[in-house]
């Protein structure tokens, strides 16, 4: 049964003849008095719900974070590895924080919402990632999001790193898309039944997540798409399939960064052992990128690749490309969920959690385990035939211009906010010199998101 509290209270006030219109209580200083213990109320059950008050009723914040602790070895390397990492005695181990992350997000009446997510894993060089103020539910363009957000390209760059099956992402991923966000104006929609999602926006090139703005006359504009496919969805997720492809084209200043593409050996170390070096003269770009995705039950398999063609002032252009396969495979009774409105990974639930807790009772369980080997690679040589890149000219530093790895990885998911991950890296790297290094990588996160 509902009960009408003011109605409640005006009923007890006269059943003890309590007079309204006296000096005592008046009804406005009655209704005044409830209407603040509802606001009460109402502040106290969103304390109780672990939700931050924010003052406005018609607008909410929600926490979020993740934390990611590792330990990094390098068991083998080679001469030609130390030159690339600058070290006469090879990489070092290492142990540290790869993210720590804190940010706030919502939504504001009545279609608009919001994200703010700082980085503070560099210690007292603090960053931020997603950085974005939007709208929701628009006619055609459906989410329209201002500010920094990820580039749409790369399957495992959109991916969350919360969901990724290993610890690093491919050489090509990383390079051509480095750390994914940037500043610009995106759509974001799909289709009524979801089968398709599609997003697009005009971006500025320029990495600024450690600075907040890009001072400079050539703004570096570029447009970016992506149209992806769920093909098939059956036994309730289970079962699926997806594809996708990707463009874009950028104009890029000769003596910015963004015309050096770089990556590290797929693991954590001081230099980007493969790196095409800056090209002084180059003057736009473009991508094409396609992706797909198969999973049946237990088993995933994942394929991306990836073209880039640089082109300079003198009309030279080079090609750069690279792309990978990975198959990923559950030793218990689960699956990864595929979420069909972005086209992207969804968080692992597994279906007996590590630990699970009952009112009283605490059941130990197996918790999620999962195996995965990924094979990369990419090609950056062909730069050595443009005039004015730094790779190619006489004496220039070392640089990894071809590269490729075979990664295994183990996969331990407690329950569906915590993880731990090992991976063992095994690589091959070919210099502007013609040399080649071989190398060694083992790496381990402990893992939770909430």
């Amino acid at each position: 049964m509902k009960i009408n509290f003011r109605s409640f209270i005006l009923t007890l006030t006269l059943s003890l003849g309590m007079p309204l219109t006296s000096s005592a209580i008046q009804p406005e200083d009655l209704n005044a008095r409830l209407d603040s213990q509802a606001a009460e109320i109402a502040e106290l059950r969103e304390l109780i719900n672990g939700k931050v008050d924010n003052g406005t009723s018609r607008n909410n914040v929600i926490l979020n974070g993740r934390v990611h602790a590792d330990y990094w070895g390098i068991p083998g390397s080679d001469q030609v590895i130390a030159d690339l990492e600058g070290d006469p005695d090879g990489p070092q181990d290492r142990i540290g924080f790869r993210r720590m992350r804190f940010g706030v997000k919502g939504d504001i009446a009545p279609n608009m919402n919001y994200k703010i997510e700082m980085e503070f894993a560099g210690g007292n060089k603090s960053e931020f990632r997603d950085a974005y103020l939007g709208f929701k539910n628009l006619p055609k363009m459906g989410t329209l999001l201002i500010g920094n957000q990820k580039r749409p390209y790369g399957l495992d760059h959109l991916n969350s790193s919360r969901y990724n099956v290993f610890l690093e992402r491919p050489f090509v991923i990383e390079s051509f898309n480095q750390d994914a966000r940037r500043f610009g104006v995106a759509s974001y929609n799909k289709s009524e039944d979801q089968t398709y999602n599609w997003r697009y926006g005009v971006y500025n090139t320029h990495l600024m997540q450690n600075s907040g703005q890009h001072k400079n006359d050539h703004v570096q504009l570029e447009f970016a798409g992506r149209l992806a496919k769920t093909y098939r969805w059956a036994d309730e997720g289970r079962d699926y399939a997806h594809w996708a492809v990707a463009a874009t084209t950028a104009a890029v200043d000769g003596d910015s960064t963004e015309t050096r593409f770089r990556q590290r050996g797929e693991g954590r170390h001081n230099n980007r052992w493969i790196n095409s070096g800056k090209i002084a003269d180059a003057n736009n770009y473009e991508i094409l990128a396609v992706e797909w995705a198969r999973n049946k039950g237990p088993l995933q398999i994942v394929a991306e690749f990836q073209n880039l063609w640089m082109h300079t002032d003198a009309g030279e252009t080079a090609n750069l490309h690279g792309g990978y396969v990975y198959a990923a495979y559950f030793l218990t009774d689960d699956y990864m969920p595929w979420k069909r409105s972005s086209g992207t990974l969804d968080r692992i639930k597994p279906s007996n959690s590590f630990v699970r807790t009952e009112g009283d009772r605490s059941e130990q369980g197996m918790g999620a385990w999962q195996v995965a080997v990924r094979w990369s690679w990419a090609d950056y040589s062909d730069v050595m035939n443009l005039a004015n890149a730094a790779a190619a000219q006489p004496g220039a530093d070392i640089h990894g211009l071809q590269g490729d790895a075979l990664t295994l990885g183990l996969n331990w998911y407690w329950n569906p906010n915590a993880r731990m991950q090992f991976n063992y890296i095994m690589g091959d790297i070919t210099t502007n010199e013609g040399t080649n290094g071989r190398y060694d990588i083992i790496g381990t996160r402990f893992m939770v998101d909430f």
